[in-house]
């Protein structure tokens, strides 16, 4: 896909234009790198002051991080035990709905698996 043309990007919104540059892969990598970076200066910051915390282990550096990091892996691996559990069939729905009409039925030449007209 190639970008719009200067005189094109006049035309877009201007949040659409900050960021049209985005999924661009060397400014993927940029965005990565800045986030690491962000990651470890917070975390290198947790050692410069002093909690006043409640319970003895908020004293330790990075348990916030790394109390998060945790949970957040817990929340993919139950949210993938759940999904075995709440998962309907691909076609739960085909009998009311309205768009799983028969194409050959509506009068098109293109079959139902491959898409290209009958020999």
């Amino acid at each position: 896909m190639t970008p719009p043309a200067s005189e094109d990007r006049k035309d877009m919104p201007l949040i659409a234009r900050l960021l049209s540059g985005v999924d661009k892969p060397r400014n993927v990598t940029r965005i990565f790198y800045v986030l690491i970076a962000v990651c470890v200066a917070l975390g290198l910051a947790d050692f410069l002051y002093h909690k006043h915390s409640y319970f003895e282990v908020e004293d330790y550096p990075l348990v916030y991080g790394i109390f998060g990091f945790v949970v957040y892996g817990a929340v993919i691996f139950i949210a993938k035990g759940l999904r075995l559990i709440v998962r309907r069939p691909e076609n739960y729905y085909e009998p009311l709905a309205t768009d799983t009409e028969d194409e050959r039925a509506a009068g098109s030449d293109a079959d139902a698996t491959g898409g290209r007209p009958h020999a």
